[in-house]
């Protein structure tokens, strides 16, 4: 409304009555175009005048049209100009050329080709024709929007049309075909041109001279500026500028300065962009102390540096990592008097965004809004994604609707950077609604978009989504890159269907579309994950015909190879592998993946074999193949094999052992008991020079600890701190825990209270077995103190302690309290576990309250906890010993329905309630069940029955029961005679 005012109150634009005149309106419309685009937020208005006019019926002519279509068009209004495009056909009126050219220009501006296409069938189709003007805006934008074969078919047009392209069309196609990567094309266009009467002109040598340069082909270039001369264009500063950016992207610095001294010599005086390039260039090679004195010269040259220099430093240190120094160099350029521009800022962002330095990402942000630079859609981005790594995913939503009502153009790199976001912050469906929304938004979406949304799909695995996904980019978005092709192909493999994998395959060549390395190791993981392991070794040996296999080929067929039984072709596949490697020959982690992948694949005995292969061949000459092996064999109970495999490649082939193979296999020896060979080893560890570290100290420390040989436990101890080994919490845990259980309580105390005013903050496991000791020696009170004493100390109770506590309160027959540190448990947000319950069911029935070990025994179950034999067993013996035998039994049957098998301790327990009870019958049918599960009987299970024979009165049961136990070879006790019959005494 702000324009009808200002038509009303100024004589120039007051319309009054149908009497005024269209030059009166025009006049309208050019001063409010003026005055406009100095607010151009208002530019929006322009249709509205358009409807004043409409309403006074004031006639417009040709000329009113292309005043409000230049005015809509100079600040990107290109739907409303589309609209009184369409209103001034629907008037009968014919736009001219010119018209239309205003048009075209304004929405090729937005790469809106489809429309700009449509207005040249449009001019033709009211007998219009295209002049070599038309042609060229259309041309060009076509290529903006890389359309090139429609752009190339627009150019061979127009000689059929009777109108030959001009210079200009020449060098906005050459243009257009630089910019899509098709120098090649590019420079038969160029050989073309210069065959016609249109020879080429300075633009068009500065066109490809640039180009070229970008693409690195300096001896292009260096053609082109001979050419030049040779037509007589003289190098100015322009073309001397791009030579030396030519120079200086080709890694050829020096030469680029000697350019700078001829550019000097010839009297062509180099601007701030000149020195800007070389600037760039020295940073692209880090040269930055270099770089930094050519930027102090520029005051000598009397040339006074811009926001942009200042841009190449802080991109420079922003991408290096370094971004206070990205700031330091935002800050001088303030300090300097440089306003900053939104570029200096993005840049500055990049340093920001990068690190997640999301508090002076905003303070930036914001600061930049306040001075009135207004964001670009970069600034936007590097915003959204600070606040993304962040994981502020809604913070970074408001920034795209503040874009949107900002006026800011979307740009599709942004929405793509957000998609993915999404999508990884597994907000899918708002993703998938982005996606849908971009043609709302005029954005077309890229293969980058398509490419994010298949990697989604994906990780889902959603292979018929990916699918139809993948099939849509030919008809209505952009052809498939390779990056397309290897992330479907990945899908596809992932989720057993390497044959369509073949398929799609096949089809990237239809697709101009060069499988690369990542697409032939999918391929092979498919094939392997499908066991077609021949398939797989006829494509690695195809591969190696175009590609140089990389570590994940190797690591993805040779596990496969060695299952088959092929060792043999699988050291030859490795030994080739290394030897075209050559200098660059594979490290440890390489290695630790291989055979990590072989043990989880093969036998055993065929990873030995491969393994002894490497090393005997020289292939491999670190222990780095072996220790995956000794892991797996330790892992399995395989000790014995893991140590002689040790001993067989250090001994016989000469390794020499790392840490990284002593620990593991030191580790699995005392797992096993095999106490002797892991101090063997241990000490010839130290003579071999390879120093243990703490963890190495810590395991042999714990197996003394263990053994209860607390003077050996020290001098190891005390070795540690010789060799210069830094004891952790964990050694001073296992030192407190061997004193403990060697019934050193007091020792134990005193050594935790010295550590304590050192400095150490204990941890659980520091306390735990020094309260267990205080309630094991009767001295309850002291436990519950220290217990108190522990959170002063910084050490946070959790479950495992209360458990402690509970079963030592429990045990002593103080089962109240034992209940209310459970109930404290729970208060503080601790969660019992599976032993929580169990120790508070085993103390209730202790104490004959079996009604409340049933409570916590279903309350465990209702918290998602499932009861294990140990919790069953004890919840079935205090039913038995109360005489509740129906519920004992109940609860067997529910162990077995849960998939949890009694074991000898169940048996022995339902054999004795059932003899006291009278039903020795069934007694006697679960002595058989426990035989048939393969269950041993022992004393406690004769004891058992001999009682319930005696007690039902059969005593030559009982006798016979004797006798099958001493011809089995069980020997008796004291209880066995107790039961039989005659025997005083009827305890077991």
């Amino acid at each position: 409304m702000a324009v009808l005012t200002t038509l009303c109150s100024s004589p120039i634009n007051r319309i009054h009555t149908a009497a005024a005149t269209t030059t009166t309106a025009d006049l309208s419309l050019k001063h409010s175009n003026c005055k406009l685009t100095l607010q151009w937020k208002k530019q929006g208005d322009m249709p509205l005048v358009f409807d004043v006019m409409q309403k006074q019926i004031v006639y417009r002519n040709l000329g009113t049209y292309i005043t409000i279509f230049k005015a809509l068009g100079l600040k990107g209004f290109c739907k409303e100009a589309f609209a009184v495009y369409k209103r001034m056909l629907s008037e009968g009126l014919k736009p001219s050329l010119k018209t239309y050219s205003a048009l075209m220009v304004s929405l090729g501006k937005r790469r809106d080709t489809q429309n700009v296409m449509l207005l040249l069938r449009d001019m033709e189709g009211l007998g219009l024709k295209p002049n070599v003007y038309t042609f060229t805006i259309c041309i060009r934008v076509l290529g903006r929007a890389g359309k090139i074969d429609e752009a190339f078919q627009l150019f061979q047009r127009m000689d059929g049309e009777g109108c030959g392209p001009d210079v200009v069309t020449y060098t906005v196609l050459i243009d257009a075909l630089c910019n899509a990567g098709k120098l090649h094309r590019a420079k038969e266009m160029f050989v073309k041109m210069r065959s016609t009467s249109h020879k080429p002109d300075r633009v068009t040598y500065i066109t490809l001279m640039d180009k070229f340069g970008d693409s690195g082909d300096l001896d292009s270039v260096q053609s082109f500026w001979t050419e030049m001369e040779v037509d007589g264009y003289a190098a100015d500063v322009v073309t001397f500028t791009i030579y030396i950016d030519a120079l200086c992207k080709a890694g050829k610095i020096d030469d680029a300065f000697v350019t700078l001294n001829s550019m000097k010599s010839k009297g062509v005086s180099p601007n701030l962009q000149t020195y800007n390039t070389l600037i760039r260039g020295l940073l692209r090679v880090d040269r930055v102390d270099e770089a930094s004195e050519l930027f102090a010269s520029l005051g000598s040259l009397n040339i006074e540096p811009t926001a942009y220099t200042y841009i190449l430093f802080i991109d420079y240190y922003g991408k290096l990592g370094e971004p206070d120094k990205a700031l330091e160099t935002f800050e001088k350029m303030k300090v300097r008097g440089i306003v900053p521009n939104v570029v200096a800022c993005n840049a500055s962002l990049y340093s920001l965004a990068e690190l997640g330095r999301i508090g002076e990402a905003k303070k930036m942000f914001y600061e930049l809004k306040k001075s009135g630079i207004a964001p670009d859609s970069i600034t936007y981005n590097m915003m959204m994604k600070c606040f993304s790594k962040a994981g502020k995913i809604d913070e970074a939503m408001k920034l795209l609707s503040e874009m949107v009502e900002t006026g800011c153009d979307l740009d599709v790199i942004v929405l793509n950077s957000l998609i993915d976001t999404l999508y990884k912050a597994d907000r899918v469906d708002e993703a998938w609604d982005m996606f849908n929304k971009m043609k709302e938004m005029n954005l077309s979406p890229t293969v980058v978009t398509y490419n994010t949304l298949l990697a989604g799909l994906r990780k889902e695995g959603r292979v018929h989504e990916a699918i139809e996904l993948f099939e849509s980019m030919g008809s209505c978005g952009p052809p498939p890159n390779t990056i397309t092709f290897n992330t479907l192909l990945d899908c596809i493999c992932k989720n057993d269907g390497v044959d369509l994998a073949l398929k799609y395959l096949n089809e990237m060549t239809y697709r101009n579309c060069r499988p690369d390395v990542f697409t032939y190791n999918t391929i092979i993981y498919g094939l392997t994950k499908e066991n077609r392991v021949l398939d797989a070794f006829w494509f690695f040996h195809q591969m190696k015909k175009s590609f140089s296999p990389d570590c994940v080929t190797l690591c993805t067929i040779i596990p496969s190879i060695v299952k088959y039984g092929k060792v043999d072709d699988a050291l030859k596949m490795t030994q080739g592998f290394i030897r075209v490697r050559n200098r660059n020959r594979p490290n440890k982690i390489f290695w630790k993946d291989l055979m990590e992948g072989i043990t989880s694949e093969a036998s055993l005995d065929n990873s030995i074999l491969f393994v002894e292969g490497l090393i005997s061949s020289g292939t491999c000459t670190n222990d780095s193949v072996v220790i995956p092996l000794i892991n797996t064999l330790c892992k399995q109970k395989k000790t014995l094999d893991a140590h002689s495999l040790f001993l067989k490649v250090t001994k016989d082939y000469g390794i020499q052992p790392t840490l990284e193979a002593y620990y593991p296999m030191i580790d699995g020896l005392l797992e096993d008991d095999f106490q002797d060979k892991a101090w063997e080893l241990f000490k010839e560890m130290k003579n071999s020079g390879c120093a243990p570290d703490v963890f190495t100290y810590n395991l042999l420390l714990n197996d003394l600890a263990k053994s209860g040989k607390v003077n050996e436990l020290f001098d190891l101890y005390d070795e540690m701190l010789c060799r210069g080994c830094k004891p952790n919490t964990i050694t001073q845990n296992i030192l407190l825990s061997g004193l403990v259980k060697s019934n050193s309580l007091k020792k134990a105390m005193d050594l935790y209270y010295d550590l304590i005013s050192d400095g150490f903050t204990p941890t659980p496991c520091t306390c735990g077995p020094l309260i267990d000791g205080l309630l094991k020696k009767g001295k309850l009170d002291e436990a519950k103190d220290f217990f108190d004493e522990m959170v002063e100390y910084g050490c946070k109770p959790n479950c495992a302690i209360y458990n402690i506590l509970m079963n030592g309160y429990g045990k002593a027959g103080d089962v109240e309290t034992a209940c209310e540190l459970f109930n404290k448990m729970v208060k503080e947000g601790i969660r019992p576990d599976l032993k929580s319950y169990t120790i508070l069911v085993d103390c209730l029935c202790l104490v004959g309250r079996v009604d409340d070990a049933m409570c916590y025994f279903e309350q465990m179950k209702g918290t998602g906890l499932d009861p294990d034999v140990v919790a069953y067993n004890l919840m079935i013996n205090g039913l038995g010993t109360v005489r509740r035998i129906e519920e004992a039994l109940g609860l067997f049957d529910e162990m077995r329905a849960r998939g949890i098998s009694p074991n000898l301790y169940t048996y022995n327990v339902l054999i004795l309630i059932l003899g006291i009870v009278g039903r020795i019958e069934e007694a006697g049918r679960m002595y058989s069940e426990l035989q048939v599960m393969g269950l041993e009987p022992n004393v406690f299970t004769y004891n058992a029955l001999i009682r319930g024979y005696s007690l039902s009165g059969n005593p030559g049961h009982a006798y016979a029961i004797y006798e099958k136990m001493m011809v089995g070879g069980c020997s008796p006790n004291t209880g066995t005679f107790a039961q039989l019959p005659n025997q005083p005494g009827l305890l077991i």
